[in-house]
């Protein structure tokens, strides 16, 4: 692989981020570089969503902010322990609304919108490599979105449903953004490290529901566990390995940032969930007239691969994605999901940097759910679907602004709702 005359090789040399060029706070004189040549770390964040609706439940816009510091430590460079490190991450979001008070969607319209506003810790584990870091052990804070059931080349699009898949996210609490509940996660490479498995065991309540706004690592009797294993293969990632791998997501290496940028994507993974407790059934009931108490499961399958080059330059291309997440039904609105879509890198030869992305989900609301409306003598409609187009314009390395445009047809799944269209932008830094 060549890099503007480069082999990757020679670019890898250079271990340390380009702070002055991808942060608007630079490199502190220095001393941001030689704290990464000691293990450690340090970036912060800002994203800023304005979305105006009309349509769903009423006109109306509202500005969504999300703030997140990070810290990762190496801890090999810092105490000597192979393979080892460490990662605090806190987020502060704020500006709930625009769904909640506007749109009206089961599935959302943007990915930083939370119901209540907090800060709190997303991320704080430890992770431990182990047989040359083709084998890895994490424990801790940690939630399951930074790395099960992904797709990388949605990751642009605003929507929330192209991150965690809208049936799972509308279970019980699991362990995503923003409340992350205490766990264990394994993670094994194999054949080349193109094929990977791994598995997560939750505390199956994140945090303290009587806290809401706080962080907490409560262990209740009645919060059970929440389970998710992932087998995926990623041909394109053959002997690719420039780090330790973890979901910590820092400034990276150079060589990292040109194996992606010039790389291209590839992956192919099927997972499956299941929580430990049980809840009420939506519909069915015993003998004495209480609902059953069911377990949720569900499962998703998911592809993205690199179509082609655009002019014949590195850097610059076509990617399709698409996913599919299935679940029981019995306790929540939606009970399949599907993602398509497309993203397109340097859409233009003069703005290698942007990114235009394209997609459509649909969401089907379950059988269960639809006769618990109907008896509450409400109409429904067989899915809510949304369809999202947005480009990525790189001012610079370290600012972003992002015209945003959805179309949400049938929001809250009721024959009555009007369609909705939002139009905003989002605007992203980092510090």
């Amino acid at each position: 692989m060549v890099l503007a005359g480069l082999s990757l090789a020679t670019v890898a040399a250079d271990t340390t981020p380009d702070y002055a060029a991808t942060t608007l706070s630079g490199d502190w004189g220095g001393a941001r570089s030689a704290l990464w040549q000691r293990g450690i770390a340090l970036e912060g964040g800002l994203k800023l969503d304005h979305l105006h609706n009309r349509g769903g439940i009423r006109d109306g816009g509202h500005t969504l902010s999300h703030l997140e510091l990070k810290l990762r430590a190496d801890l090999e460079r810092l105490l000597g322990w192979s393979n080892a490190v460490a990662y605090l991450n806190t987020d502060t979001d704020a500006g709930a609304g625009v769904n909640a008070r506007h749109t009206g969607s089961l599935m959302g319209v943007s990915n930083i919108e939370v119901p209540l506003s907090t800060t709190r810790l997303l991320h704080a584990w430890l992770q431990k490599g182990f047989f040359d870091d083709r084998c890895s052990l994490l424990a801790g804070i940690y939630p399951i979105d930074s790395e099960f059931f992904t797709l990388d080349a949605a990751a642009t699009l605003l929507h929330p449903a192209y991150g965690t898949p809208a049936d799972l996210a509308l279970t019980n609490t699991p362990s995503i953004f923003n409340n992350a509940a205490f766990g264990l996660r394994a993670k094994a490479f194999f054949a080349d490290r193109a094929v990977y498995a791994m598995a997560a065991l939750m505390d199956g309540i994140p945090n303290d529901p009587a806290r809401p706004k706080a962080t907490a690592l409560r262990f209740a009797k009645g919060d059970g566990a929440f389970v998710i294993g992932e087998i995926g293969w990623t041909p394109l990632e053959t002997g690719h390995s420039f780090e330790p791998v973890d979901p910590a997501l820092v400034r990276q290496i150079p060589a990292l940032v040109a194996h992606e940028k010039y790389g291209g994507l590839s992956k192919y993974a099927v997972g499956f969930w299941r929580y430990g407790n049980r809840v009420a059934d939506q519909v069915d009931v015993d003998a004495d007239g209480n609902p059953l108490q069911r377990r949720s499961q569900g499962g998703y399958v998911l592809a993205e691969r690199s179509l082609f080059s655009l002019g014949g330059e590195a850097g610059r291309d076509v990617t399709a994605f698409g996913r599919y997440a299935f679940s029981d039904g019995d306790s929540i609105a939606i009970d399949r999901m599907w993602n398509l879509g497309l993203r397109i890198r340097g859409p233009l030869a003069g703005r290698p940097d942007d990114s235009l992305a394209i997609g459509w989900t649909r969401g089907r609301l379950a059988q269960k759910w639809r006769a618990l409306q109907a008896a509450a003598g409400i109409d429904t409609v067989a899915a809510e679907e949304a369809i999202e187009i947005t480009w990525r314009i790189a001012l610079t390395q370290w600012f972003q602004v992002q015209p945003n445009l959805q179309h949400v047809r049938h929001p809250g799944g009721t024959a009555a709702a009007r369609h909705a269209t939002l139009v905003g932008a989002r605007l992203e830094l980092t510090f």
